[in-house]
């Protein structure tokens, strides 16, 4: 059920500057900043070791080569 909420000129004016393109709404603003203060899961966790591990070990592509190997 959407509801409706009264905020001051200020918020309305910080939350259109958060806006990631003109058409977003400001609900879609609203839960990127919940989302944004959310702490991250213990899979996105170990997700981000694992991640950073390779990146560690070299297990890295390009973009370049990426595009090279796709022949694009």
């Amino acid at each position: 059920m959407a509801t409706t909420i009264q905020i001051s000129e200020e918020l309305q004016k910080d939350l259109n500057k958060r806006k990631l393109f003109d058409r977003e709404t400001y609900e879609e603003v609203i839960w990127d900043l919940i989302e944004d203060g959310m702490e991250l899961s213990e899979e996105t966790k170990r997700d981000i070791e694992r991640s950073r591990a390779e990146i560690k070990q070299g297990r890295i592509h390009t973009l370049e080569q990426v595009k090279r190997e796709l022949g694009l």
